[in-house]
């Protein structure tokens, strides 16, 4: 049995549950309409060109669930869930998956989006363990900051690494399918590294690399 790690946004999903849970909390009326979906596409534009401090995304994104609880976020997400992304799942994916599973393999998803998106989404594919942006309460309310190491370039391989350990776990064997070159550092500790759909930048290391790039739809 060899662990298998995914790459949520445009891995898993044709599309960023981030960008669309701030579409969804305009929608709702958590958070203040265009000018919020614009100030958070610009920080995405960061996000691809490898130039943003996360911190300040989760800041941003977070600040509508200020005094919110974990309870009342759930609610809303659930149907999120299933109405928006369910829709957007690569068929690829969920086959490559069942691959996986099939082998005996434990299946991880490790990603740069809030705790509570990510878990959402991978129960859906039917997987349990999760490594993603954990969330500050403060009296069993969201406070808008984050906790810990967060997931995001060097940070899933620190996570990642902690988890191991907890787990009695080791990467022999282990792959990892990712589009992003903010992966490149946990792609280059694997020995199954995939890119999936790759941005530019990835596409070019893998070619050099000879990393198998995928194509899922």
């Amino acid at each position: 049995m060899a662990l298998a790690i995914f790459d949520l946004d445009e891995t898993l999903i044709h599309g960023d549950c981030a960008s669309l849970w701030t579409q969804e909390m305009v929608k709702i009326g958590w958070a203040d309409g265009e000018s919020f979906i614009a100030h958070e596409q610009e920080l995405m534009r960061q996000y691809a060109a490898g130039t943003l401090a996360m911190e300040d995304y989760m800041s941003f994104t977070l600040s509508p669930l200020v005094g919110r609880t974990p309870e009342e976020v759930a609610f809303v997400v659930e149907p999120f869930v299933e109405d928006v992304i369910e829709p957007i799942f690569y068929s690829d994916a969920s086959r490559t998956l069942a691959a996986h599973r099939s082998a005996g393999d434990r299946l991880l998803v490790i990603s740069a989006s809030a705790h509570f998106l990510v878990s959402a989404i991978a129960q859906r594919f039917g997987i349990d363990e999760v490594l993603a942006i954990d969330l500050e309460q403060q009296h069993g309310f969201y406070s808008g900051r984050t906790q810990g190491v967060l997931t995001y370039r060097e940070g899933k391989v620190t996570r990642l690494h902690h988890w191991l350990g907890e787990q009695g776990e080791n990467l022999s064997g282990a792959a990892f399918y990712s589009d992003s070159r903010n992966d490149l550092p946990l792609l280059q500790l694997v020995d199954k590294p995939f890119a999936v759909n790759p941005d530019p930048t990835l596409r070019q290391h893998a070619e050099q690399a000879g990393w198998p790039i995928l194509h899922w739809r």
